[in-house]
């Protein structure tokens, strides 16, 4: 049981006037009956869905989204193909129809904006505007200018350049910068508030918030909503054992989402954990899963209710009840090419997944399981 719900129901035992001696058994019995006879979406690998024109490669697939019509947009890395194929690099983003048909291309150094020496995640807000982070580091013997990426970027659906947030080796090295970001990961536009919430995990260690029309600083909040820890460092730090160091403070905020409902979440990737919050940064609840390389990237279920939430989990996809913040199952399917860098949904329930080793890969929804 979350930490969350266990507060709930020993409120409500001692309103009630039981002891907790009472009430936690009859509880435990409601979820394992609930976990008994659980239906769970199901998937298919949609093998060849992706057509890429033949005078172009991808390289390395760093993040999904999808359009308001339903079309699939993907952020990749021209510049890690090997030197024999640099010269059919395709540009950096690529957008396809929900058959795989390819429909046009964008992205890159233009008048105006500092495209992102390391692409990394990628956005598309209700409005189909298009928001993109980087996360390059100076020091990190990349084959790119040495700077750092300290930017966001919002472009119009036909690839105009709208709005930049921060700028390239601007950042401070500190979470109390409020004009730039360091090397983000990711990004997600809440439009009850119209305020971006950006995963700003590489060099800073928060989410940190900015009106999504004139960039201006809203809030920022660290793990647990506590101030922000400063840590930055080129080299991602990875722990032999997640569950003893560091948990008092993010460590890799690598994707951000936030449900219609207005439920924000975070993955702390490192950490190997997804925290939970409201839009204001009140810690709500988190799941830990530190066996495995959780806490990756986001996808919703595509119901009205956003039942579930998808988060990449290693060689799968783990399947989180929103409503329980607990893992209920896993998108583990013949022929998967695993947990994704990033993933995301559709309106038809089918995810996507972008792994920066691996290529792309579209899984198909198939329904639910039958009840146990």
């Amino acid at each position: 049981m979350s930490r969350w719900r266990t507060l709930v129901v020993a409120v409500t035992c001692v309103m009630a006037g039981m002891t907790a001696q009472a009430c936690a058994p009859q509880e435990a019995a409601s979820d394992a009956e609930q976990s008994e006879a659980r239906s769970l979406p199901t998937f298919e690998v949609d093998e060849g869905w992706m057509k890429v024109p033949e005078q172009w490669k991808l390289g390395d697939a760093s993040s999904f989204a999808v359009d308001s019509g339903g079309n699939v947009w993907l952020l990749h890395r021209p510049w890690t193909l090997p030197a024999e194929d640099a010269a059919m690099a395709a540009p950096p983003i690529m957008v396809f129809d929900s058959g795989g048909n390819f429909v046009k291309a964008l992205g890159g150094p233009g008048e105006g904006y500092d495209w992102p020496q390391r692409e990394h995640g990628l956005h598309i807000d209700s409005q189909d505007f298009v928001w993109v982070t980087g996360n390059n580091c100076p020091t990190n013997g990349l084959p790119r200018e040495p700077v750092a990426d300290d930017q966001v970027l919002k472009f119009a659906p036909d690839g105009r350049f709208v709005l930049q947030i921060g700028h390239v080796g601007d950042g401070t090295a500190s979470n109390s910068d409020t004009d730039n970001v360091h090397r983000a990961a990711d990004a997600w536009v809440h439009p009850p508030t119209n305020e971006v919430f950006v995963a700003d995990g590489y060099g800073n260690s928060r989410v940190v918030v900015f009106d999504a029309d004139t960039g201006a600083f809203k809030r920022m909040w660290g793990a647990s909503g506590e101030v922000p820890v400063d840590h930055d460092s080129c080299a991602v730090v990875y722990f032999d054992d997640p569950a003893a160091p560091g948990l008092d403070a993010f460590n890799l905020v690598h994707a951000v989402a936030v449900s219609r409902d207005g439920t924000v979440y975070v993955a702390d990737r490192e950490n190997r954990r997804v925290q939970v919050f409201s839009t204001d940064g009140t810690f709500i609840d988190e799941v830990i899963k530190t066996d495995t390389p959780f806490a990756r990237g986001f996808a919703f279920s595509a119901d009205p209710a956003q039942e579930f939430l998808y988060v990449g989990n290693g060689e799968n996809i783990a399947i989180v009840d929103r409503a329980t913040v607990e893992i209920v199952g896993m998108v583990d399917v013949p022929g998967q090419i695993g947990g994704g860098h990033q993933i995301t949904g559709d309106a038809n329930g089918n995810i996507y997944i972008a792994q920066t080793d691996a290529g792309v890969q579209k899984l198909s929804y198939t329904g639910l399981s039958p009840a146990p």
